[in-house]
């Protein structure tokens, strides 16, 4: 498990919106570029940005071993089904 990295920050005005000013050091740590798209979700009360590509790399990743669990269980799922 990787080390956690916690700083206070503030929020600052950006037109009638609040931006969060990230830290070079931290993007180099994310291995961040300029521009990058990022995923915002919150629980209520924790905000967490994730980079897009590990949320995608993800995705594809739960797609290909559920591609393998249909393609070798297709037979006992559809009898599960019905």
């Amino acid at each position: 498990m990787g080390c956690a990295t916690a700083m206070r920050k503030k929020l600052v005005k950006h037109g009638n919106s609040r931006a969060l000013v990230i830290d070079k050091a931290i993007l180099e740590l994310l291995s961040m570029e300029d521009d990058e798209d990022v995923i915002v979700s919150t629980d209520g009360r924790t905000l967490t940005i994730t980079p897009a590509r590990t949320v995608d790399s993800n995705r594809a990743r739960l797609d290909d071993a559920l591609d393998r669990v249909n393609s070798r269980y297709s037979e006992t799922l559809d009898r599960l089904a019905k």
